[in-house]
């Protein structure tokens, strides 16, 4: 269905996008003003816990287990990157690109922020360490507010919609990027069977499909902790590379232009590869030798 929406064009994708997104924020929205007033501050002391037990009996201790646990999440944040390879379906890139990148990374933080402080102040961090912990924390706002099972049943309901919704919103977006990219790339000569766009919808039907074929493969049958750590890994690689060429290229290429401009380059590119170095030294060696085996792929 994503692939079939992709072919169409970009308007088709983009209203798409723009309804699930309306669903799934209207979930995330409604348990955060629900659950904000059945938090327990006790619930949050400690704060950040020396040491966490996990059901596997695996153990994390303190700001290291914040660290790792930001580390094989950061996939969480690849979407801000997607929307920088739809410049070309943008009207004005030079304006509409820096707003979309910091105006949805601000919103998502803030969301983010907000729901983990919602469940972890409704309901103890150490029954949160299941497969899916906004159910616990429905079932837990449910019980407090003495609703029905009824109510309790839309409610889970209406969390698993917006679960899904949201998954759907993200391939839907990094498809759409990929398939860009790949475009790009075959105007530079370097995938040149998909530089031919679509005869009467003018999209990269042949990356998009292919793409959409490569991921429905790999859903299938790869470990979802797997995927999510090379995920992660993949795109920390990624930005750190752009961090180190910003500043790189403003002494190769000085006098090339530049509609997207940042201040201090030197300084913040460095600072925001040796975040991301850091972040990456924090995921297993098993997933460093699974990047360089792909790497070399």
């Amino acid at each position: 269905i994503v692939t079939s929406i992709l072919v169409r064009g970009i308007q088709e994708s983009a209203k798409t996008n723009n309804i699930i997104v309306i669903v799934k924020l209207s979930v995330v929205i409604f348990v955060i003003l629900v659950g904000a007033f059945y938090v327990k501050v006790e619930n949050w002391t400690p704060f950040i816990p020396d040491t966490v037990t996990a059901a596997d009996g695996t153990t994390t201790f303190g700001w290291d287990g914040v660290i790792t646990a930001a580390t094989i999440v950061f996939f969480a944040y690849i979407g801000f990157d997607a929307v920088s390879t739809t410049a070309q379906e943008a009207k004005n890139p030079k304006r509409d690109l820096p707003i979309g990148i910091l105006a949805s990374l601000i919103i998502c933080t803030v969301l983010y922020i907000l729901i983990s402080l919602v469940l972890t102040g409704v309901v103890n961090y150490k029954e949160l360490n299941v497969a899916a912990p906004m159910g616990v924390g429905i079932d837990k706002i449910v019980e407090l507010r003495n609703w029905s099972p009824a109510a309790g049943a839309f409610l889970s309901s209406a969390v698993k919609i917006g679960a899904i919704s949201g998954l759907t919103s993200v391939i839907l977006v990094m498809m759409m990027g990929q398939t860009r990219i790949f475009y790009a790339m075959s105007k530079d000569g370097l995938l040149p069977w998909f530089s031919h766009p679509h005869p009467v919808h003018g999209t990269p039907h042949t990356a998009t499909i292919l793409t959409g074929l490569f991921v429905s493969i790999c859903g299938g049958v790869m470990p979802l902790g797997l995927v999510g750590e090379l995920v992660s890994i993949g795109t920390l690689l990624a930005f750190l590379l752009v961090c180190i060429g910003v500043p790189i290229l403003r002494i190769t290429n000085p006098h090339v232009e530049r509609p997207f401009k940042i201040p201090a380059p030197w300084a913040i590119g460095l600072t925001g590869a040796g975040f991301c170095l850091w972040l990456m030294s924090n995921l297993p060696h098993d997933t460093w030798i699974r990047l360089m085996i792909w790497m070399e792929v």
